[in-house]
């Protein structure tokens, strides 16, 4: 609870430092505050209470996800400053913007009452169809803003209607005693049905098969950093809330509702990297990629008893690759109005270190050994087979193979073509996000028992 209050204190004081003119202090002031809530976080892990009648409840998986939100939030402040050095009157705008959306994701991840869920939704939703939207005289981002307004706003009425039917069957917003009816009484018809729509919303939020259709375009057309928020922190923040969902509301994983999750997730793996395979944006490319991510992420249900630690690992890992390959990206495409694979020819001689931080970031998630994207991989193949699933075990390795297809398409791009532009100075933000984001990821790979050992 603390955490939250502090994260919009924050917030305020953003807007605050704009007020007084202070805009030279913001990034870093504001890194330092996130690291100090950081530090409240962590001294918090291990807490169990609850506030507000269990409107908020901590506990070590809500502490364990609300870090590492804080921890990409850090780096997205990071980036902020040089991506918005054109704009610098609504840099307070947007950094408040993004703490804004943090506070949303750890109400996401923190709620004991439905209401408080759909509160953390829509603070973390609006947030980011703001930050699509934000390059006005973009009419590509205007289109990603309509586009996610839309659909997100769908998305939204689906899981509103999904509460309402499962208030109307047990008579409660308060998961706990919902879960405590769902395990002692005749259910209503209306409590699987209402399960079933919020879990349809959230699969919309995370970009799964067949609720994908917004994503490419979206990615696409945002602003790069915006693009980067939504592929790492709202991706995992929404799977995270889906499996909170469904654990704490005791929603009795069936063999049938095992199915149809197998069955989107070997539909999200599949799709995703064949589509990607087909792609030239790189941003569009990353977009498919996080479709077919989504997938991997949702095989945790399948052994929702004791799969938390390795979703918190598999979320770390896919994430903190995302920031470095979106540092990377933000820094060879400014000033370009696309993100083709062409911007990236001959990087590996005209500026080496980004290119083995790209590289690293794009095996990472293909699944190649050294970095935390492998041994995430491993960990949940391992708990996936032993949960009786070793049809779909095969699907998410044959799609792990695919995957090295088109990461390698880029990085071929950066070693074996010549460069066909001069690049200026990279400025040293961009570098420390780049540089430690992937010492963490490769830390990760090193000691994965770390993180798993947070919620083991």
């Amino acid at each position: 609870m603390n955490t939250l209050i502090a994260i919009i204190g924050l917030g305020v004081l953003c807007l605050l430092f704009e007020i007084l003119n202070w805009r030279k202090a913001l990034v870093p002031v504001t890194i330092l505050g996130l690291l100090a809530i950081l530090g409240l976080t962590a001294s918090e892990f291990g807490l169990e209470a609850s506030y507000y009648n269990n409107m908020i409840v901590v506990n070590k998986f809500a502490s364990a996800f609300s870090g590492l939100f804080i921890i990409l939030t850090i780096f997205l402040v990071a980036l902020s400053h040089n991506f918005y050095q054109n704009q610098p009157t609504k840099l307070s705008d947007f950094i408040a913007i993004k703490i804004f959306l943090l506070s949303g994701a750890v109400a996401m991840v923190s709620f004991g009452n439905l209401a408080m869920f759909f509160l953390g939704i829509e603070v973390l939703s609006i947030a980011l169809y703001i930050l699509a939207a934000s390059s006005r005289l973009n009419l590509k981002s205007n289109e990603a803003g309509m586009k996610y307004f839309l659909m997100g706003s769908f998305a939204s009425g689906i899981i509103l209607f999904g509460i309402c039917l499962i208030y109307g069957a047990m008579g409660s917003f308060d998961v706990i005693e919902i879960s405590e009816l769902s395990s002692s009484a005749e259910l209503p018809v209306w409590f699987p049905i209402g399960i079933i729509l919020v879990t349809i919303g959230m699969l919309f939020k995370i970009a799964a098969v067949p609720f994908h259709f917004w994503a490419p375009d979206v990615y696409e057309g945002a602003p790069s950093l915006t693009t980067a928020t939504m592929s790492t922190l709202a991706k995992v923040v929404a799977m995270a809330t889906l499996y909170k969902l469904l654990t704490v509301l005791n929603a009795d994983i069936s063999p049938a509702f095992q199915m149809i999750v197998v069955v989107i997730s070997i539909a999200s793996m599949t799709v995703g990297n064949i589509m990607a395979l087909r792609q030239s944006n790189v941003k569009r490319m990353l977009a498919f990629s996080g479709i077919s991510h989504a997938g991997f992420m949702l095989m945790t249900l399948l052994s929702a008893s004791i799969a938390a630690s390795s979703l918190l690992y598999y979320a770390a890992a896919y994430a903190l690759a995302g920031i470095a390959a979106f540092s990377v990206i933000i820094y060879v495409c400014r000033n370009r109005d696309n993100e083709d694979i062409t911007n990236f020819h001959g990087l590996g001689k005209t500026n080496p270190l980004l290119a083995a931080i790209l590289t690293g970031a794009l095996l990472s998630m293909a699944g190649i050994p050294i970095f935390s994207g492998f041994f995430a991989k491993l960990i949940l193949f391992n708990q996936v087979i032993q949960a009786g699933h070793l049809l779909l075990v095969i699907a998410a390795v044959i799609n792990s193979i695919i995957s090295v297809g088109y990461y390698f398409k880029l990085i071929l791009a950066m070693y074996t073509k010549e460069p066909n532009q001069e690049r200026s100075g990279t400025p040293v933000l961009i570098y420390a996000v780049a540089v430690v984001s992937m010492l963490l990821n490769i830390a990760m790979g090193l000691y994965p028992s770390f993180v798993l050992d947070l919620l083991g």
